[in-house]
């Protein structure tokens, strides 16, 4: 009977590790789904250059179209390695020995649908995944399910609606020339209630599911990882909006120019400029 307890409880708890966190972020904003793809890769670029040196940041090690995928069809490839040295609270630093704090990001950009995969292969292996899958649609963020999910997935699924103009941010985050609502250029400011009034309008529906194997540490770690993730989508998509007036005007040309001189500069700042961007000291 003590044997079939101790096994009872072991499938219990081996259950509970593998439990996957699910959230479904909710982000609309007063663009086309035309002008977002632009937007988009703009602001990543331009993120990118922000948040690297120090050692810290992006290193793009690929960045290729694909014809025919076998699960994208015709797609832009890209490969990344972010080094998050300094960018984690001291908990995580506590833990994570030397030289693990590297992310290794895949993305399949089939828009307007994506597919990011991040993970930890040199420390974490098969314990820590990061997936995130976007739909980029019209409309103010109406449809129920556009993922598709199954029940099962649709009842650990919860649903974070974020306002690009409204929802807070931290003090460290904030920067007056990405904030909406003194965006002085076409479509802005916006207002209380701009995603009721706002034409044209679309949402990004990105949803993240996180799976971190870890006696103690899993509950702890997938919390600190959806913050993160809400944070990051606030601050990014409040850049792309009050960015709209330097790209509107770009071609997808350009911005495969842009990520190419990117690529170079990110080479050089994360050896030779200083620490610089989001960092978490908590």
């Amino acid at each position: 009977e003590s044997r079939s307890f101790k096994l009872s409880y072991y499938n219990e708890y081996k259950s509970y590790l593998s439990a996957m966190r699910i959230q479904e972020f909710q982000i609309t904003l007063p663009l086309t789904v035309e002008e977002y793809q632009v937007g988009q890769l703009y602001a990543v670029a331009e993120a990118s250059k922000a948040e690297t040196g120090g050692g810290d940041g992006v290193e793009v090690i690929k960045n290729e179209p694909l014809v025919g995928h076998e699960q994208f069809g015709d797609c832009q490839y890209t490969k990344k390695i972010y080094h998050l040295e300094h960018k984690v609270p001291r908990w995580v630093r506590a833990f994570a020995p030397a030289g693990s704090l590297h992310l290794y990001e895949e993305a399949w950009n089939a828009y307007p649908y994506c597919k990011t995969v991040l993970t930890n292969p040199g420390y974490m292996k098969d314990k820590f995944t990061l997936s995130i899958t976007t739909w980029h649609k019209p409309g103010r963020g109406s449809i129920e399910n556009v993922h598709g999910l199954p029940a099962e997935k649709l009842a650990q699924r919860k649903v974070v609606k974020i306002d690009i103009a409204n929802d807070e941010v931290r003090p460290a985050d904030y920067k007056p020339e990405f904030d909406p609502t003194k965006y002085s250029h076409e479509r802005g400011p916006l207002s209380d209630k701009w995603q009721e009034q706002c034409e044209p309008v679309m949402t990004c529906y990105k949803l993240v599911e996180c799976e971190f194997i870890w006696r103690f540490l899993q509950t702890r770690v997938e919390d600190y990882i959806m913050i993160a993730e809400r944070r990051l989508f606030t601050n990014f998509h409040r850049q792309v909006f009050c960015t709209h007036y330097q790209w509107k005007d770009m071609t997808m040309a350009d911005i495969r120019a842009l990520e190419d001189a990117t690529a170079e500069e990110l080479k050089d700042q994360r050896t030779n400029r200083g620490l610089q961007g989001t960092t978490d000291n908590k």
